[in-house]
């Protein structure tokens, strides 16, 4: 299972969201550093998320992800506000090794697979943001102020086998909240759909969080506000 350390960037700095409120951010300093500090402690790759492109429904800070994906040494994976084949390329063309897609994969899946096909599996991540409601999970969308995109399994079966390699499932409930990962969601994941790789996120707050969701079958998990707040050290996590 992979460790892929997360930076959240919001107007030019690093920072971590409670539960996806974007009024309740967490300044953790220049990104640049960040970066350097995983890169140093072994990170095969880190995820990184423009919150205010996933706000504003396009990307904002084109120029900074580019930057930092030519710092060498290790893969990014980076999407927020990406919505058009245009921001795909944008990004692949900028040094990104894989495009994360969320809300447009929600709402128009069959747009999504054709840059899966033109663009390779390997190379475009889906992203899908739920919460708990009544009758399962419910996927949220435009920086998750939107609800109600689809359901989880809907969404899923939107790209059927063959089609997607990677998704990213969170759970925002848990995001931020130090809360200890849902290791629950990743087992049903893993049950559902065992021909995908998800990548767990939400919650994670001890060595044991990352034990959990390898023993459930998750092929990476995202790890951020742990991390900054000094829970626990990359190269632990890695060690694991």
């Amino acid at each position: 299972m992979l460790i892929i350390p997360a930076i959240d960037l919001q107007s030019g700095g690093a920072v971590r969201l409670l539960r996806g409120a974007f009024d309740a951010a967490t300044q953790y300093g220049d990104p640049d550093e960040a970066l350097d500090r995983f890169v140093t402690a072994g990170a095969a790759w880190v995820h990184i998320v423009d919150l205010d492109g996933a706000k504003a429904g396009e990307p904002c800070q084109h120029d900074l992800i580019a930057r930092l994906a030519q710092t060498g040494g290790v893969r990014i994976q980076s999407g927020g506000g990406v919505r058009t084949r245009a921001h795909v390329e944008a990004l692949l063309a900028a040094g990104v090794s894989r495009v994360v897609v969320g809300s447009v994969a929600a709402r128009r899946p069959l747009e999504v697979r054709d840059w899966l096909a033109e663009f390779g599996a390997d190379r475009v991540c889906v992203a899908l943001d739920v919460r708990r409601r009544a009758g399962g999970w419910e996927v949220a969308a435009d920086g998750w102020t939107s609800a109600g995109a689809a359901k989880l399994e809907a969404a899923l079966d939107a790209f059927p086998p063959g089609v997607l390699r990677h998704a990213l499932v969170t759970d925002i409930s848990r995001d931020g909240a130090l809360s200890g990962s849902n290791v629950s969601l990743m087992t049903e994941l893993v049950s559902m759909r065992s021909d995908i790789a998800f990548q767990a996120s939400g919650g994670v707050a001890t060595l044991s969080d990352i034990t959990a969701q390898r023993e459930a079958g998750a092929a990476a998990l995202i790890v951020g506000r742990a991390l900054y707040e000094q829970r626990f050290t990359l190269e632990d996590a890695l060690a694991l």
